[in-house]
This record gives C-alpha cells, structure tokens and sequence, in this order.
C-alpha cells in the first residue's frame, strides 16, 4: 500500500516509524513532515490545514490509505473530503470529530449519555461565566470550547483567577475564536490518565494506558502546554480500571454516536481523572495524543497498519494487538519561551548521540534542515521541538535513558522537565 500521514509533530514522527516497519506499506510519505520524518518518509511540501492541497498530493502520489494526526483537519472535515475523492483514510468524519472540536458540544453528549464527568455550566457570556463562578467558588477550571493546540484549560486557585481567566478567553482572546464560548467545570481530586481506544463504529479496541505531564515545569507547576512528557504503562490503569473505563466511558460514547447520526470511526482518546469514586472524563481527543502516541509506538509489537484499515473497515471484532512488556518514558525538549513565543532557528546539535543510548529513538516534533555556512544542521521549528523516547524494564530504567538521551543533545536554547514519569517511579520504588 502507499500510504500517507497528515501532520509534522512528534506524533506523525513515531507514526512514520512505526507504519514504516510494516510489510504492507510498499512507500511512506508525510505531508508536511519534518527533519527526522524526512529519514523514514518522503516529506510533501502541504501543510496539514490545507485540506484541498493534502487531497490533491493523496491524488497525485496514488495513495491507498491516509492517517491523519493532528485534530485540526479531523474538526475542518478532511477525512470527508478524502472519502469524497474515494481515498480511504484513518481518523472521524467532522461530524464524529465534534467531540473534540467543541467542549460544549462534548459535554453537553456526556450528560446525554450517562458518561461520567465534572459538573459544568458552558457560556457566551463573560457576566454569566463570572456569577457561575461565584456561586460555585473556587478551586475550579475554565476551558477554551474550541481548539487551542492543547493549551486552552486553565485551572483556577481562586475565584479572581477564574474571572481573569474569563476575560483572557473571552475578551482578549488569548486562544482567539475557540474562546468565543467557554466551558466552567469543578475541580476533580484524583490522578489524570490517558486511554485510546481504536474504534471501527460498533466495536472498540483498548491500547495500552499512558500519563502525560501538562504542566510546563518540574512537580507539574507553570502554565499548561500541549504535553511536556509521558510514559506508559500507567499504574493507575490496572485491569479492573481498564474494564470500567471501557463500560462506563468508552463503550456509551460509540454507541451514543452511531445513535445520534455520526459513528466514530479512528482512535478515541479519553482524558481521565481517577477519582475516589471512578474514572470522570476530563476531555475527548479524537487522535493519537502527543507525547503520548510516541510511547504507545515504542511499546508496540504488532503491526500498526493493518489493525489502522481494520477500525476504517469495522473489522476489529476479529482484531487483536500485542504489547511489548517494557515500559516507555518521552521526554520533550521545549524551546525557550514555550508555551508562550518559542526562540526558534538555533541548532541542535548530538541527535546521533542521543540515537546511540541503549533504547533510545529521538522523534522529531518541530524541526527543519537547513544549510548554514554551507553546512546542513537541524535547527528548532516550533514550541514542542523533540521527545526524547526510551524503553526499559521499568519505567524507572526507561526515564534514565530518556534522560541520558536528553544530555547527549547539545542544544542550549532548549529545555525540558527533569521528572518525567515520577510517579510510577515512585511506586517502582516503594514496591
């Protein structure tokens, strides 16, 4: 098969590794890529917003089969307009891709549907979002409805921070147009969990569990970001989890939308917070996450492609997947001003280095090639810009690697957590 991934973050990065070992893809390319996907596909100058452009490079490269990462094009409809065009491709149509495209719209479905998650009022009206507030008191959390690159959840100490997070959404527009409506939420007490599912419309197939590390700095403080880490498996996921998170969330949310007109087809991510009384669901994605996806593919053995083709084609009852025992840890590399402005253009250096450390694979997340003094170096390209990925016995074994990883790269205009996976560590350690 000739197949193309849409995208050119670390995600498409260890998509591309991944569906490149596989004996059905006959020729790999990403559109737009980036520096490290250039090594495993054949890059194509489209950006991934460019939804008649990536139909018309899918036309003309003859491709089979598309996998598309980011959410932005899933929201803006592309794997409708692909299926126009008879291309078959991974990912939900805009209809299905609403339960990440608008908070509203997503937790306005759980109530519909019974699905577990923290009481909200959601509002297009700062006075209204602010008396909201007042009654409900603080601490408590204010989301952005539409897409904000992962960054537009603040949560609020007290009740002068959440009216200035109202303002800074809906008056100065900080996340611009996603923050024309907003959603107000409890706090919930517990620890965050990532879970994917693969979904063919009817049938869901659970992927190994992740956690990821939002919070910009060392002991989860600063700003969100769209993921500074992660590491699989989460021990917070054990079997007894897994079968509740599947019956109570999962499962009601496929069948919800193939009863309301739009079966979802592609991989469901739930954002989860492991309360005292059960999984609640904080968020749907409607893709692979990021740096999550990079940990699922390091622990992945089987194939990745032909259990993609079977969620498109509603075949994963007969489906299965197997996981290698190891545990994964990815730590991102940020450049300096990210999550606000990012200082980009300097060159990092001893990326073969870091290659060379024992279960190590570096994936390029923001990155481009560039000749200077008639030398080729890759320099930084955007916030998010590495995740370093090792795998180990432990999770203990796997996050000394990263970060042996992380110290052969020279590059000081960057910078990264030092705790990435501390609490399976933690436990590791107590046990």
């Amino acid at each position: 098969m000739r197949v193309m991934v849409v995208g050119g973050g670390g995600r498409e990065h260890a998509l591309c590794w991944g569906l490149g070992a596989s004996p059905l893809c006959s020729a790999l390319f990403c559109a737009p890529g980036n520096a490290g996907i250039a090594d495993v596909a054949t890059c194509l100058p489209v950006n991934s917003d460019d939804l008649a452009g990536l139909v018309a490079a899918a036309q003309k490269e003859k491709i089979d089969f598309v996998i598309v990462g980011p959410e932005a094009p899933l929201v803006a409809g592309l794997v409708d307009r692909l299926a126009a065009a008879g291309i078959k491709s991974f990912g939900p149509t805009a209809k299905a891709a609403r339960l990440e495209g608008s908070k509203a719209f997503m937790k306005d479905f759980f109530n519909r549907h019974c699905i577990p998650t923290a009481a909200y009022g959601r509002f297009t009206d700062a006075a209204k979002a602010k008396a909201f507030i007042d009654q409900k008191g603080a601490p408590i959390v204010v989301k952005a409805d539409g897409l904000a690159a992962g960054k537009g959840v603040i949560l609020c100490e007290d009740i002068a921070e959440a009216h200035a997070a109202v303002d800074s959404m809906m008056t100065d527009k900080i996340f611009g147009a996603a923050g024309n409506e907003i959603v107000v939420e409890e706090f919930l007490e517990g620890e965050e969990a990532s879970f994917f599912a693969l979904v063919d419309g009817a049938v869901a197939l659970p992927l190994v569990a992740a956690q990821d590390h939002k919070a910009v700095g060392d002991g989860d403080t600063g700003p969100n970001t769209g993921g500074m880490g992660a590491y699989s498996p989460a021990p917070i996921i054990d079997a007894g989890m897994q079968t509740r998170i599947m019956a109570e969330v999962i499962m009601p949310t496929v069948r919800g939308m193939a009863a309301e007109g739009a079966p979802f087809k592609g991989v469901l991510f739930a954002g989860l917070m492991i309360t005292k009384d059960g999984p609640k669901t904080l968020e749907f994605n409607v893709r692979f996450g990021d740096p999550e996806c990079e940990v699922l593919m390091a622990r992945l053995k089987s194939d990745l492609l032909p259990a993609l083709i079977a969620a498109v084609d509603g075949q994963l009852k007969n489906f299965d997947l197997r996981w290698r025992d190891e545990a994964a840890v990815a730590v991102i590399m940020a450049a300096e001003g990210y999550p606000g402005t990012p200082k980009n253009g300097t060159i990092i250096a001893g990326l073969d280095a870091a290659a060379k450390v024992e279960g190590v694979t570096v994936f390029h997340a923001g990155t481009k090639a560039e000749l200077r003094d008639g030398k080729a170096v890759i320099v930084a390209n955007g916030g998010r810009v590495l995740a370093v990925t090792a795998t180990g016995k432990t999770v203990t074994e796997a996050q000394a690697r990263a970060y042996r990883g992380v110290d052969a790269i020279r590059w000081p205009e960057g910078f990264c957590r030092r705790d990435i996976g501390w609490r399976a560590v933690a436990r590791e350690q107590k046990s």
